[in-house]
């Protein structure tokens, strides 16, 4: 797939992978606009970056969403690819105190509600172009749940499943590609939490997804995900105690 002259569009790209990837896209000739509900955050990003504009957007907010297509098409008259890169993210362990129902809510909502609703209202204008791209970022966890992320492992689980189905779906009446990010852990302020200093670049995050646009290599299995998949299709326990050994 060609990767320059596009218009782009990543919710999340004021830091971490985001940032990352708006910083590979943006040295590509590409409009690269990111969305985050930090103001101050995107402004920092932008500045650091060329071709590059947000705009603060709350991904859960219908209003901010509309208002988010409507500008798009106001201002840029159409848009080539778009990277559903937000995130959330509770660790906790499944117990009676875990309050597993509310933040589970949450996780649902910004990981995989969010991605549905955006998409589905920028279908119009990624289907007038003759090559377009949705991007869904995902996980590891999305193959085998990491225990003390439970409910996020299943929104990255629902994730995945709707992205193969979109992509079954669009490749019968569209141009439009559907590509599939899943990194491992990254060291992002993000996954700080989980201990994320252990974790690979986001760069090379953002370095994967450029190989896999140029190669059209939808499902991405970047760094230690590949292994991991691999044992997985082997022995689902197995994959499931590698994950979580020193939980």
């Amino acid at each position: 797939m060609n990767i320059t002259n596009k218009t782009i569009l990543i919710t999340g790209g004021g830091s971490g992978i985001g940032f990352e990837i708006a910083k590979l896209l943006s040295q590509k000739n590409n409009k690269v606009i990111i969305t985050g509900r930090s103001e101050a955050r995107l402004q920092k990003a932008v500045a650091q970056l060329n071709n590059v504009n947000y705009v603060a957007c709350d991904i859960n907010s219908e209003k901010d969403i509309n208002g988010l297509v409507k500008k798009i098409n106001e201002e840029y008259g159409s848009i080539d690819i778009l990277i559903n890169n937000a995130g959330q993210a509770s660790v906790y362990k499944l117990d009676a105190e875990a309050n597993a129902y509310d933040k589970a809510a949450d996780e649902i909502q910004t990981n995989y509600l969010s991605v549905i609703r955006l998409t589905e209202k920028l279908l119009p204008l990624l289907s007038n172009q003759k090559e377009a791209a949705i991007v869904n970022v995902t996980s590891i966890v999305a193959f085998v749940p990491g225990i003390n992320l439970p409910t996020y492992a299943a929104s990255k689980a629902a994730l995945h499943s709707y992205t193969q189905a979109l992509r079954y779906t669009l490749a019968k009446t569209t141009n439009i590609k559907v590509f599939e990010l899943m990194p491992p852990l990254v060291n992002t302020e993000f996954s700080a939490e989980i201990g994320g200093v252990n974790g690979i670049p986001p760069e090379l995050v953002a370095e994967g997804l450029i190989e896999g646009f140029e190669e059209d290599e939808y499902e991405l299995h970047i760094g230690g995900t590949a292994d991991l998949y691999k044992l997985f299709l082997s022995s689902p326990q197995e994959a499931l105690n590698a994950l979580n050994q020193d939980r």
